[in-house]
């Protein structure tokens, strides 16, 4: 029987949640908190040098930093070379996007108190803009105090939690432990910026301290139609704590699998930048996402309407499915918030579930079994369908008979959506 190979100091077999760098010189790999080296600092180094050959090749070399007063660049002609295009979340790029102006979003934000979010406030404006609620109150949201920071979610969840970081300026994913993060939040001397918005913790003691909003328990499908034995896997992603500090920045998306989310700011400010998701934006959107350049072009520059929503402490924020929005922290922050799949607006979801697989988006960033949620919905929805509402009620002159038609065409085209899915995944099927 062959011998599982090992690698590192340690002389143990490779494993794919520890983060391993290689050394240049000898090849072997290691595991980096082995040698020292954090996953973060790792973009930092040019060639790794393991502490074996550095004793014969000396240490590790380091990037060179590029220098910031640089005099501009002149061909041989004297005209001036272009410079570089401003990359995505690097520090021009933030400075820049906060000198800017765009359109206030309140032109299209509906604004209701916590008392009037119900779901009916909801079928009335059929959930297609979005949704700010000032104040808590009403809301039927339980939350910590404001002075819960950032140490407490460490507390909550465990230092040792193996977590996924953004790091902004290079909008690349790393590892890290909570712990380690929470005291480079906590540090007055940052060398990078780096962001929390994937820390999903329903099972873990923190969810004690959060309850979602009312209006999200009543609408979600997990919530409400999950059966308590299933051979599929629940998905958990209604509970997400959203760590960023200054200078923060998520590029433009859509929400997995067209799911609506709600956020509420804790602590700091959270600025969205809001597109609405007509045919012409979603083909836009879907152009950008699979450009070569992405990372070098701004969405909001190539659509009509770009909207600019500041979520302030406090504030609770709900996005409906399908809209496209990139998010700037501009001071620390500690918000949370979660996605829930609904009725409200099943021909969206699936729309951008649709794009989502032309573009090829890997499973970890899908929403869990999405095709399993959809039938579960389905099966419900088509037995009160026809329970409640036979042919001889439908009555083409009334909405809400029309409403159920387009309720029952609306699960014709999931059920039909998940059948191409399931059975012939290279055919892309969409609802007409």
């Amino acid at each position: 029987m062959a011998s599982v190979p090992v690698y590192c100091l340690c002389r143990l077999p490779y494993d794919v949640t520890r983060f391993m760098i290689e050394c240049d010189i000898c090849q072997d790999w290691f595991h980096g908190s082995c040698v020292g080296v954090e996953e973060d600092k790792a973009a930092e180094i040019d060639l790794y040098h393991c502490p074996n050959c550095e004793v014969t090749h000396g240490p590790s070399v380091m990037r060179k930093r590029r220098g910031g007063n640089k005099q501009p660049d002149y061909g041989a002609s004297g005209t001036r070379v272009p410079t570089r295009p401003v990359k995505t979340g690097s520090s021009q790029f933030v400075r820049e996007l906060r000198s800017r102006t765009f359109p206030n979003a309140d032109e299209v934000l509906l604004k209701p108190t916590g008392a009037q979010l119900t779901v009916e406030f909801l079928e009335e404006h059929s959930f297609s803009v979005p949704v700010m609620v000032l104040r808590r109150d009403g809301l039927g949201m339980t939350l910590p105090p404001a002075s819960f920071c950032v140490s407490d979610v460490e507390h909550h969840i465990g230092s040792d939690r193996q977590i996924d970081v953004i790091d902004v300026s290079r909008q690349c994913d790393l590892k890290m432990r909570l712990g380690d993060f929470v005291e480079y939040y906590n540090s007055p001397n940052r060398d990078k910026v780096l962001n929390v918005i994937s820390l999903e913790f329903s099972e873990t003691r923190l969810s004690n301290l959060v309850e979602t909003p009312k209006i999200v328990r009543k609408l979600s499908w997990v919530e409400n139609l999950w059966p308590e034995e299933s051979i599929f896997e629940r998905p958990n992603v209604q509970k997400y704590c959203l760590m960023g500090v200054k200078d923060s920045y998520t590029d433009f998306h859509i929400d997995f699998g067209g799911t609506s989310v709600w956020y509420h700011v804790l602590r700091g400010e959270k600025i969205f930048y809001l597109i609405s998701p007509t045919p012409a934006n979603l083909a836009l959107f879907e152009r950008w996402s699979s450009s070569s350049n992405q990372n070098e072009m701004f969405f909001g520059d190539q659509v009509d309407m770009c909207y600019r929503c500041s979520v302030k402490q406090g504030n609770t924020l709900f996005i409906p499915t399908g809209w496209i929005h990139a998010v700037l922290t501009p001071v620390d922050c500690l918000a949370f918030g979660g996605n829930f799949l609904h009725s409200l607006n099943i021909d969206m979801q699936l729309r951008a579930y649709e794009i989502e697989k032309r573009l090829s988006t890997a499973d970890l960033f899908r929403f869990p079994n999405f095709e399993t949620v959809c039938w579960y919905a389905g099966e419900l929805d088509l037995i009160e369908i026809h329970t409640k509402h036979t042919l001889k009620k439908f009555n083409p002159g009334k909405s809400k008979s029309r409403n159920k038609v387009r309720q029952l065409w609306d699960w014709i085209c999931v059920i039909t959506s998940v059948l191409f899915s399931l059975f012939l995944p290279s055919f892309s099927w969409t609802c007409p």
